[in-house]
């Protein structure tokens, strides 16, 4: 066989899998090393791969870091009886806000990976095979024989209120600075980072210091108000925070009654190194900064059926706005609120209609006037559902 055609059978065999080794690729095609590495060379040389892991130019996936959890419902069917037995029903969810946005950035047709940590049970089992069903990448991600999946535990009462709710989740401290140079190869393959704050501070530190060297955006979703202390001071190198008035309020260390209030706590992040930040206000709509100033746009009008998941659906269509070139956010927050209207209206908590086409119908247009911003309530509802006050 000649060379040209021993080169074409490493590219297929590259674009099949794009973390195969050259030890692998040099006992498939009977070759020795040094002869794969000058193949490597040569396609780098004519961008058909663009270097580290054998990127290929149209399979430079999205990558998302963070939690993946069985989220566990129990509603009793009668009033709660404290110290005894109560009949209830029982339902479960893949959750996670690192997983949800990469099974919508799945669903959305994006190149997708998950980077998490999951213990050898059952469940980590169940959502490892679920994401690879919906065509999530995990390799890469951590497999902990001594530890159990993170779980998130919600019991209701009749009426659907929360009584009390139970996160098992320190697995996620395990996702150290080193776990995350660890996977600098497949780090690097990425076209964008979406990261949640379910890691460690310092391994959030470790992903703004590639941003700043790699120049590859990084996209930070809040989970929860404890977990904003897990945000670094500085910021420089965050293409976006993502975050809820809730959480904005803690960053800011008082409330944010009004929208000055919400462009001051804004204008501060962005001092801190962020360049965009985006605060949703559940059945309102979301701000955005644009120009150096504070935008407003109004959520859809839907009959909910389940909350569940709609933040992170909206976190997921900024994502895919922006992984297609676009730098305008209020096109992006357009498309958020279209997945999360979508989110919103089905049982599930990724909507099963999802396709990228939906998205492409809305294009870089604005309503003349915008409407205006309707005042904000003293307390707060977001995206999530009142049962799951932390989203993590």
């Amino acid at each position: 066989m000649n060379e040209i055609s021993k080169k074409e059978q490493l590219y297929e065999l590259i674009r099949a899998n794009p973390f195969i080794s050259q030890q692998d690729l040099a006992v498939g095609l009977r070759l020795s090393r040094s002869a794969v590495a000058g193949h490597i060379a040569s396609l780098i040389r004519e961008r058909r791969l663009l270097g580290r892991a054998y990127v290929l130019p149209d399979k430079r996936p999205v990558l998302c870091i963070g939690a993946a959890n069985l989220d566990r419902k129990l509603r009793t069917i009668a009033a709660m009886q404290l110290g005894t037995s109560n009949p209830a029903t029982a339902e479960e969810v893949y959750g996670g806000v690192a997983r949800n946005i990469a099974e919508n950035l799945a669903r959305l047709n994006l190149p997708t990976a998950l980077l998490t940590a999951l213990g050898d049970d059952g469940a980590g089992r169940a959502l490892r095979d679920h994401a690879e069903t919906a065509g999530i990448d995990m390799r890469g991600s951590l497999n902990l024989a001594d530890t159990a999946t993170g779980t998130y535990t919600a019991i209701l009462d009749e009426r659907g209120e929360l009584v009390v709710a139970l996160a098992d989740m320190a697995l996620y401290d395990r996702m150290t600075p080193e776990f995350i140079d660890s996977r600098l190869p497949q780090r690097a393959a990425a076209s964008m980072t979406v990261a949640d704050l379910n890691l460690p501070a310092d391994s959030v530190s470790a992903l703004l210091d590639s941003a700043r060297a790699d120049n590859v955006p990084l996209i930070l979703v809040a989970v929860s108000q404890p977990k904003m202390a897990r945000l670094p001071a500085d910021l420089t190198g965050l293409r976006l925070l993502i975050l809820n008035r809730g959480e904005l309020e803690t960053l800011a260390g008082h409330a944010l009654p009004t929208e000055a209030d919400v462009r001051l706590a804004c204008r501060a992040v962005q001092a801190r190194g962020a360049r965009d930040v985006i605060v949703t206000c559940g059945s309102q709509g979301v701000f955005h900064t644009r120009d150096g100033e504070l935008a407003w746009l109004a959520a859809h009008e839907v009959d909910v059926v389940d909350v569940t998941g709609a933040g992170d659906a909206f976190s997921a269509a900024v994502c895919w706005s922006l992984y297609q070139g676009s730098q305008d956010l209020t096109l992006a927050c357009r498309r958020g609120l279209k997945v999360a209207a979508m989110t919103l209206e089905s049982h599930e908590t990724v909507s099963p209609m999802l396709a990228s086409d939906i998205l492409d119908e809305i294009q870089d247009f604005y309503p003349t006037p915008i409407p205006p911003m309707p005042p904000l309530p003293p307390t707060y509802s977001s995206f999530e559902p009142p049962l799951f006050p932390h989203k993590d």
